[in-house]
């Protein structure tokens, strides 16, 4: 069954989340994440939820979505993060 990281992120030092942004890409390539979103426009619906930067990101399934976040290249990817914004993170089955 597909499954799916869902992100949403809050910039606070640009410079900074470009460099995690690297890593993370290079972590997606080496796990096979297909990119759904990666920013772009949205609008809100529905509620008060007000996302600032949304990512999904497509997987085999649950397993392949656990072993790119668990992962060394994605792990060092999030050391350059701390300090570069908030982050807001699920991992979702898809329907089969």
């Amino acid at each position: 069954m597909a499954a799916y990281i869902i992100a949403d992120v809050t910039v606070t030092n640009p410079e900074q989340m470009a460099k995690y942004r690297e890593w993370s890409t290079k972590a997606m390539q080496e796990h096979g994440a297909q990119v759904l979103v990666r920013g772009g426009e949205f609008e809100v619906l529905e509620g008060s939820w007000t996302p600032s930067r949304l990512i999904v990101l497509g997987f085999q399934d649950r397993a392949a979505a656990k072993a790119f976040y668990d992962s060394q290249t994605y792990q060092d990817a999030k050391s350059l993060r701390l300090d570069a914004g908030v982050m807001r993170m699920v991992v979702v089955d898809g329907v089969s």
